[in-house]
């Protein structure tokens, strides 16, 4: 058999890119540790927790590499051991998040908090740094999905966001009664997107999911001014009143110059459980159809589904990631999102971050 060498496995994997910045693994050194124990070899990826909802995919595909390269090879162990990149400051405001992520929807009540806390919730379980901000000022429902509340506090000018098991959450909803309505212009609404993104607490975050108010309003234009946007999520539901709003939505989005990382599909459709018989309520595949359409990518879809519906109404949406009968839609959601973000940045790959002396 024909002993093969660590310069041989790290030339083999020289064109895997890393998933964050899309730059090559090798090239970036986060591949180490390589050892041959006769017919097995090892070795240890460096990955950052921003990676990590696709550790799993890229530990296959370098198994797949080096025993497809030498099929001498009787084993194949990949270890991930993580790599610590800050995120760099982005936009004047100085928001230490390496993607920002806004979901939005052309009209209300086609669940867009909910899926916005499902993303934030599953990329959190998934291992990454997350925090979620409720933007949508006149209808705050992060709270309430959430079952937070009490005010932030103020330490050191800086505003603490409340605590949502490890991940932070920042709404009007903690600031204003829910009985009192609010009644801002556009300035203000500048104003406190300003505030609670600059003057927030947020600390160095993976991910920071953005809850958008419905329709095309001031919130996307003050957003695409504040700070580099990674890109949007479009909800809508699959009838055809929906996906009228939903294009919409598409065309601000491209007008201010914000990617959008796809579509998701919401009670796409109901699975009874009596009888597990599929009705198409709201129709189906309209959303799919549409992103085709529209050259976007489709994340995928959520069923209606009484247990999803109860979480929210009971301020536990996080459970919604725990329980069986939910927790399957939003995994995936949170794994191709992840894809698409990482093709992103494969497709223009970010120069190293050096050091200020």
């Amino acid at each position: 058999m024909t002993a093969v060498t660590e310069a041989e496995v790290l030339a083999a994997l020289k064109d895997i890119p890393e998933p964050e910045t899309g730059r090559k693994l090798v090239q970036s050194q986060q591949v180490e540790g390589v050892k041959f124990d006769g017919a097995k070899v090892s070795l240890t990826l460096k990955l950052t927790s921003h990676s990590a909802p696709l550790y799993t995919k890229i530990k296959a595909d370098v198994v797949e590499c080096l025993k497809n390269r030498f099929p001498q090879l009787a084993e194949v162990e990949v270890q991930i051991a993580e790599h610590h990149r800050p995120p760099m400051k982005l936009g004047q405001i100085g928001l230490t998040a390496k993607s920002v992520v806004a979901v939005g929807s052309g009209k209300g009540g086609v669940g867009k908090s909910t899926i916005a806390a499902g993303l934030a919730f599953g990329m959190k379980n998934l291992g990454c740094k997350v925090g979620l901000m409720d933007a949508d000022v006149y209808g705050p429902s992060v709270p309430h999905l959430l079952g937070l509340s009490g005010q932030p506090q103020l330490v050191d000018n800086r505003i603490i966001p409340i605590d949502a098991d490890g991940m932070k959450v920042m709404s009007m909803g903690f600031l204003v009664p829910p009985e009192k309505a609010v009644i801002w212009r556009g300035p203000m609404l500048h104003q406190y997107l300003t505030q609670f993104l600059r003057d927030t607490a947020w600390g160095e975050l993976d991910y920071l999911f953005i809850d958008m108010p419905p329709g095309t309003g001031d919130v996307s234009l003050t957003l695409s001014q504040l700070l580099p946007v990674t890109g949007a999520v479009v909800v809508c539901t699959p009838q055809d009143v929906a996906l009228i709003d939903a294009v919409k939505a598409i065309a601000m989005f491209r007008t201010v110059k914000i990617p959008v990382l796809g579509m998701v599909e919401n009670m796409s459709y109901f699975l009874c459980p009596d009888n597990n018989k599929r009705y198409n309520i709201f129709g189906h595949g309209g959303a799919q159809a549409k992103a085709a359409e529209m050259d976007v990518p489709f994340l995928g879809e959520v069923p209606i589904n009484i247990q999803i519906r109860e979480f929210g109404d009971q301020g536990q949406a996080g459970s919604m990631l725990s329980e069986e009968s939910c927790k399957e839609y939003f995994q995936a959601l949170c794994l191709q999102l992840a894809r698409n973000i990482s093709q992103r940045a494969q497709q223009s790959p970010g120069l190293p971050s050096l050091s200020v002396l």
